[in-house]
């Protein structure tokens, strides 16, 4: 089946879509020997070069599909800088990833030099840009260390939103971890990734952030086993979560009945010697009694519910159980093979 030749391209992981369109504009590439035009669609078995480069598309043996794409989970130390170019000549995480060949690794969203944690990077474009897109609303959660208490009233302001410059900044959740003296620490999730975001929102309140660390991306966590300065691959079943999220499941292999799906991506291996010198809180270790301010989800289920048609009532006519469908919430707990129900 034909397809956008740059869309091929970046789910390939040369680049995003529009860097390739400015590539094609520029006779960078060709299909079967004649220039490339903006939007053209082809066919797998054209032969494509870049910059008079033959290039061949990577394919699944059964199927003839292309792979799944790879996607890195690196746990980014401060000091660091998510740029591959930088005049001040300060460190870069580029430098630590693996090498890649017919391909270029690509960065879910940044961390500043003064942030660490969970950095995603993945060898495909579309998936890199729809996670970071609002549409889709990927949560992002961070331990943030700040110089303070926020008070309840400070809470509800942060969760209904803060005025700021590039528009409305607030917070899904925040949850209350505690500390010792002028620090203290807490968790909270927003669904976007806004410059230095989530300190501009307690800096509105008046609240100083001391530290920041990234412990999660969407469905993703930052695993205890992974230091600062390493990196691990997604597991296969981990990467087809994330392409489920935004949409992109079925324009990638679905794994086979028989379990053997796409080939599982090597790892890395390369892990910092870097001793850890300061305590850092994790998801995992989340403590029972933490206070949690959460926003009411009233108002926008309303919002969103306002233009959907009232449904028909349900029918009285008992029917099968349905199988629960995926990222649903379980109405009830499954009845076990070869057991009657009560």
């Amino acid at each position: 089946m034909p397809e956008r030749l740059h869309k091929l391209l970046a789910a390939a992981g040369l680049g995003s879509r529009r860097e390739i369109e400015e590539w094609i504009r520029a006779g960078r590439i060709t299909v079967n020997g004649v220039l490339a035009t903006v939007g053209q669609s082809i066919e797998l078995r054209d032969r494509v070069a870049i910059d008079k480069k033959p290039f061949r598309f990577k394919l699944e043996s059964k199927t003839g599909k292309p792979r799944a794409p790879r996607v890195l989970l690196y746990n980014k130390p401060e000091g660091e800088i998510v740029s591959r170019d930088d005049p001040e000549g300060r460190p870069s995480v580029f430098a630590q990833l693996p090498r890649l060949r017919g391909a270029k690794w690509i960065a879910v969203g940044r961390l500043d030099i003064n942030s660490g944690g969970l950095l995603l990077f993945t060898t495909s474009g579309d998936l890199a840009n729809r996670l970071m897109h609002p549409r889709y609303e990927i949560e992002r959660e961070y331990a943030v260390r700040v110089m303070g208490v926020l008070s309840k009233a400070q809470a509800q302001q942060l969760l209904q939103g803060i005025a700021m410059e590039d528009g409305l900044g607030k917070f899904e959740l925040i949850e209350d971890h505690g500390g010792e003296g002028s620090n203290h620490w807490y968790h909270v999730v927003l669904k976007e990734g806004r410059k230095r975001e989530v300190r501009r929102i307690f800096q509105a309140v008046g609240l100083m952030v001391s530290r920041l660390i990234r412990v999660r991306y969407g469905n993703i966590t930052l695993p205890p086993r992974v230091k600062r300065g390493q990196s691990i691959d997604l597991e296969p079943a981990q990467v087809q979560a994330l392409l489920s999220a935004v949409g992109l499941l079925g324009e990638q292999e679905e794994k086979s009945p028989s379990g053997k799906g796409s080939e599982r991506p090597e790892k890395t291996g390369r892990e910092s010697s870097r001793p850890e010198k300061t305590e850092r809180p994790t998801r995992n270790a989340r403590p029972s009694t933490a206070k949690r301010f959460e926003r009411p989800a009233s108002t926008e289920r309303e919002s969103r519910g306002a233009d959907k048609p009232s449904r028909a009532p349900r029918s009285t006519k008992p029917s099968a159980a349905r199988p629960s469908r995926t990222g649903q919430a379980r109405s009830e707990k499954p009845t076990s093979p070869g057991r009657k129900s009560r």
